[in-house]
């Protein structure tokens, strides 16, 4: 499809800033899940609670980024480039791209 193509570019350098820009989080969430992954079963609950908490905000800043771009286009544009953001986040950062479509 055309329109992914031409975001495609403008998609990978924001993911790029935002791997950049939100080096900590993204380094948080994965040792949030490392952290779940080896915890005892009567902790489990609570540190699987810490992961997801640490994953939601990382999806709102992405979606924020989007949207904020999003807002600069044309109703028809804005539509394919939020499917092709969002398309991009669940292939780079699979936990994150889980509910980006809901924000």
């Amino acid at each position: 499809m055309i329109f992914r193509r031409r975001f495609a570019d403008v998609i990978s350098r924001q993911l790029d800033v935002f791997a950049e820009d939100e080096a900590d989080l993204i380094a948080e969430c994965r040792a949030a899940e490392k952290k779940y992954d080896r915890a005892p079963r009567d902790e489990a609950e609570e540190t699987y609670g810490d992961y997801v908490d640490v994953v939601e905000t990382a999806t709102e800043a992405l979606a924020d980024m989007r949207d904020r771009f999003k807002q600069t286009l044309d109703e028809d544009a804005a539509e394919e480039y939020e499917e092709a953001f969002n398309r991009a986040v669940k292939k780079r950062w699979p936990p994150f791209g889980l509910e980006i479509e809901n924000r």
